[in-house]
């Protein structure tokens, strides 16, 4: 458990999410996290809790040892000028969940030899599920090891290279959509041939939770679990030779390279 003080800049549905999984995991206790928003009537339920909510941005970075910016893109420059005389890089360590803010930027809002941390995870971090990637600067081997215990509260998180991070945005974050959509046509398969939409969901959506914990647990390649369901002259095999004849493998590879240099470009 963590008793460090922790205010969270930003209490959306990613930063209230946050805040309910440090919660949910026993990591932070409520006495020790402040979540800031303008309209703190949408964070009753952190209120209920015992969570402090509240507007003054500053007043929350000030009594805060770790600060985690979960503001829109679009105005994380403005509200973080306001208040840049707050942060203390002797004692606090700032930690961004916002697409397209890089360490330097962060650096250069909160002051330099700042210790900053970018986080990327994904919409599974509400059910404590993220596959959250994460680079820093100026950070201490102890502060290193904190961050990464505090999101792999949240789900499971993996340390990369900043240059990788439109990359990770991609095959992390987006990628829940492409799975999600997998899925959704596997349901509607399933109804083609004969399950009711409620069935084939509950079917669907859990072949592919074990599928990718097979992966995980096991530390198997794909490949390994697909040989074990392809019989000679089976039917696995001959719907998965009509899905490749179909574009399914390029068609994914094409969408991730496209989602990528849509990223890249902007």
């Amino acid at each position: 458990m963590s008793n460090k003080k922790i205010a969270i800049i930003g209490g959306g549905n990613l930063g209230s999410a946050i805040a309910q999984g440090l919660l949910k995991s026993g990591f932070s206790m409520p006495a020790d996290l402040t979540v800031t928003k303008r309209n703190l009537a949408s964070l009753s339920d952190l209120q209920s809790l015992g969570v402090q909510t509240i507007s003054d941005n500053e007043a929350a970075i000030r009594d805060a040892e770790i600060i985690v910016v979960a503001l829109k893109p679009y105005n994380v420059r403005e509200v973080l000028a306001q208040v840049k005389h707050a942060f203390d890089p002797s004692r606090q360590m700032l930690i961004s969940v916002i697409t397209g803010i890089s360490i330097d930027d962060l650096e250069q809002i909160a002051g330099a030899g700042m210790p900053v941390v970018r986080a990327m995870p994904n919409t599974a971090i509400a059910i404590q599920e993220s596959m959250t990637c994460i680079c820093h600067k100026n950070v201490s081997a102890e502060q290193a090891a904190y961050v990464k215990e505090m999101f792999d509260q949240l789900g499971v998180a993996v340390l990369i290279d900043e240059k990788l991070m439109d990359a990770a945005t991609v095959l992390g974050a987006c990628g829940i959509a492409y799975a999600l959509r997998f899925i959704r046509a596997s349901i509607q398969g399933g109804i083609e041939i004969g399950f009711d939409a409620r069935t084939a969901n509950l079917i669907a959506a859990q072949t592919v939770k074990g599928a990718a914990q097979l992966l995980i647990k096991e530390n198997r390649h794909p490949e390994e679990e697909i040989d074990k369901v392809t019989t000679p002259k089976g039917c696995t095999i001959a719907g998965l030779n009509e899905m490749e004849h179909q574009g399914f493998s390029s068609s994914l590879i094409k969408g991730i390279t496209v989602s990528y240099n849509k990223i890249a470009k902007d």
